[in-house]
């Protein structure tokens, strides 16, 4: 009997003594951009709401699976869950991967983060017996670099094309790393839709097409780097292998290619000959200065343009701005811009309009203005001028001048200064004494008044927050409110949006029907709905669709299904929300 007291003690003991174990395993901590890293959630407990992290510059390829054992050895038993994802990383550099999280007894266990460094793509050595067709020889991404030796602010353009040979297919792509045009002044052009076209490539046919197209302008003399773009691109390969009606069996892959990083060597524009006044202006231009009028009346106004029409860098200069006599007011000119970007670089036509109102009567000149820009064709600068233009002002005041007389400071056109008074008349300022008036009385029974207020909010904040039951219910609301504004915005991220709908869905049952999580079996929920009134069809759609969005998550679908899920989901909270009672 002893002896069996003993064994009791000696199990609860180690029952009690027994911790529970929740880490993250990984195969490996260095790896290349183009490979797979395996990662396992192990715990040795079964616990529930198991929270994955984000995996930050990570996409995952596979996951989670779900694996639990049990067994018994020396009457001693193990237990372990485990989580397992595979993923494949968006980004060199040192990644980490965040805690994940579960629930067991009512405490929460998190794992430790783990840091992972991701490398440059490493060559995957091919089996020399293989004889499957693979992306690597098939597969191409290419920038085009219309000039490598230009000078400052002469326009190159790149082109990026993807070549891929007729051997293999390719259904989707995704930007990894977009290229930066660091010095250089850049404008992409629109591609409407992209079109496989023929082309030669290494001495053979491939079919390619264009992905982005890019204008740059250098800003600074020397070597520039264009950094390049990285694609991960979903092929499809055939191989040796063939279905029951004899057709070839395709295999689904991904490859990642870069158009690798481009030096342009910029030279400086020359020194010699370049006029004083000179902008920036590179291209060929013509130069015009226009005013709208040059008779005017007394108030009327005119508007001078200058303008600058042309091929070049049209948005990377100034205007000359003009300069004109005392007697005409010169406002700050409006800028006007009407450029077009196409491969060939910027053409069109840059203006500033200046508003002159002129002062008084008699004619004045506007000096010739000059532009100087660096031509292309010749390599060398040119300036072009415009006319002196004269303004003529019919009538109006015209300008003072000094009186003959002995006093030399006296003006003989009192006109303009009619409207200055000569007398003044003061008025006292009344002033009231602030201690006793009415608004040192409302201040001070202001406390007073506010008082029973903040006893009455306290009151109200006190039964609010004593109300455990309808807290929950209003956080639960909250929480179905929000996954459902985050799956709107996920819309186009379908493991996301699916993660999203499918908590704001859980949220809403919990608000209304009262339940926690590990009450959430299909009967249960079924039966609560329709004890609530609820419409049969209407359960069985909400039902439906929550089972739907674990199994969509890593099912192909469509933008299409993806926004009528949504839709669907809003109908049908809307109909149970009239519904329940």
């Amino acid at each position: 009997m002893k002896r069996f007291l003993a064994a009791i003690v000696f199990m609860v003991c180690s029952s009690l003594s027994a911790q529970v174990q929740f880490e993250t395993r990984v195969s490996k901590t260095t790896l290349g951009l183009n490979e797979r890293l395996r990662i396992d959630f192990m715990m040795n407990v079964d616990g529930d709401n198991f929270s994955q992290p984000s995996f930050d510059g990570f996409r995952i390829i596979a996951g989670p699976s779900q694996q639990v054992s049990q067994s018994w050895v020396n009457g001693r038993s193990s237990f372990e869950k485990v989580y397992s994802y595979f993923l494949l990383p968006n980004r060199k550099g040192a990644l980490t991967i965040k805690q994940a999280a579960i629930e067991y007894n009512g405490q929460i266990y998190k794992t430790s983060p783990v840091k992972i460094n991701v490398t440059a793509a490493t060559e995957q050595p091919r089996d020399p017996n293989d004889t499957q067709i693979s992306a690597d020889d098939n597969l191409y991404l290419v920038a085009d670099v219309s000039k490598t030796n230009p000078y400052i602010n002469e326009p190159i353009t790149v082109v990026y094309k993807l070549y891929f040979s007729y051997n293999i297919g390719i259904t989707n792509w995704r930007e990894l790393n977009k290229p930066k045009y660091n010095d250089f002044w850049s404008q992409n052009i629109d591609i409407k839709q992209l079109v496989a076209q023929e082309g030669m490539f290494k001495g053979e046919k491939y079919r390619f097409v264009v992905l982005r197209k890019t204008v740059l302008y250098p800003q600074k003399s020397g070597k520039l780097a264009i950094e390049p773009l990285s694609l991960d691109i979903d092929v499809q390969l055939p191989t040796n292998q063939r279905n029951m009606y004899g057709q070839v069996v395709v295999k689904e892959g991904s490859k990642r290619v870069s158009a690798g990083s481009k030096i342009i060597t910029v030279k400086a524009l020359p020194e010699l000959g370049k006029p004083e006044d000179f902008s920036g202006a590179v291209g060929n231009f013509d130069f015009k200065v226009t005013p709208t009028k040059t008779d005017l009346k007394n108030g009327e106004s005119l508007n001078l343009v200058v303008s600058v029409t042309g091929k070049g860098n049209m948005k990377l200069f100034s205007l000359p701005k003009p300069i004109v006599p005392n007697a005409l007011e010169l406002y700050d000119a409006v800028h006007n811009e009407k450029v077009d970007t196409p491969l060939s670089g910027m053409v069109g036509k840059v203006s500033d309009s200046y508003t002159i109102i002129p002062q008084y009567k008699g004619n004045y000149p506007i000096k010739p203005l000059r532009f100087s820009y660096f031509d292309l064709g010749s390599g060398k600068y040119k300036t072009l001028s415009s006319p002196e233009i004269m303004i003529n002002v019919l009538d109006g005041p015209t300008v003072a001048v000094a009186s003959n007389s002995s006093d030399k400071n006296r003006i003989s056109n009192v006109e303009q200064f009619k409207y200055i008074k000569f007398k003044t008349k003061l008025l006292t300022i009344d002033k009231e004494d602030f201690f006793g008036s009415n608004l040192y009385l409302g201040l001070m029974l202001l406390p007073f008044l506010i008082l029973p207020v903040i006893v009455l909010v306290k009151k109200k904040k006190e039964a609010i927050d004593g109300d455990v039951t309808g807290n929950r219910i209003r956080m639960n609301n909250k929480l179905a409110k929000k996954y459902l504004s985050e799956a709107k915005k996920q819309i186009n991220n379908k493991e996301l949006f699916y993660i999203a709908l499918e908590k704001a869905m859980h949220n809403f049952l919990k608000a209304k029907l009262h339940i926690e999580t590990s009450e959430m079996s299909k009967d249960n929920i079924q039966e609560l709905l329709l004890s609530k009134n609820a419409n049969p069809e209407a359960v069985n759609d909400f039902i439906a669709l929550t089972e739907n969005c674990e199994v969509a998550r890593y099912a192909p679908s469509s933008s299409v299904a993806i926004q009528q899920d949504f839709d669907k989901a809003v109908l049908i909270i809307s109909d149970l929300e009239k519904q329940i009672v």
